[in-house]
């Protein structure tokens, strides 16, 4: 079964019921963006009551993939009747940074962190707003952040030091 999938026959685990548990698993290391928002749910699939959760990991050497896994997990067994749960990693298609939705954008920020920009420049460049201001006169401070997936950035504007999430394409 795809997304969107109704549950018609009475004790089964439907994929919809799947995706609004997975709305509240969120990113150990962000507490206001869910791994729904940011685009590490491939794919759900579900036979009978048994489940599985395909994610895609943002940075192949991210530390939080086990929390993830385990909270995925705990989150789909809350799941009145559901039997085996199967949460896997897979590397293709590759996560990219274009995968996050506009609510993934806002809890970002909420968070103090930039999302990642949406566009490139043609040298290959990139730029993020300031996640507190949304000044874009920003310089970067370290391209190596607190994780892989972040950089430190300052704004010259209100003088704050902030994160944003490094673009990853498959474009780039």
């Amino acid at each position: 079964m795809e997304r969107g999938t109704v549950m018609t026959t009475f004790g089964k685990v439907s994929t919809e019921q799947v995706y609004e548990v997975l709305i509240h698993v969120k990113d150990p290391e962000i507490d206001s963006v869910s791994i729904i928002d940011l685009g590490m749910v491939e794919k759900v699939t579900t036979e009978g009551n048994n489940v599985k959760v395909v994610l895609l990991p943002t940075f192949l050497g991210c530390p939080a993939l086990e929390i993830i896994k385990k909270n995925t997990m705990n989150a789909v067994n809350e799941l009145p009747g559901v039997g085996e749960v199967v949460v896997e990693f897979v590397f293709h298609p590759p996560w990219t940074s274009d995968r996050i939705t506009e609510k993934g954008h806002v809890g970002l920020r909420a968070f103090g962190i930039a999302p990642p920009p949406r566009h490139f420049e043609e040298d290959g460049s990139w730029h993020v707003d300031c996640a507190y201001c949304g000044s874009t006169y920003v310089t970067m401070d370290n391209i190596f952040g607190p994780t892989a997936c972040r950089s430190i950035l300052y704004c010259k504007s209100c003088k704050n030091v902030f994160e944003a999430m490094k673009p990853v394409s498959t474009l780039m």
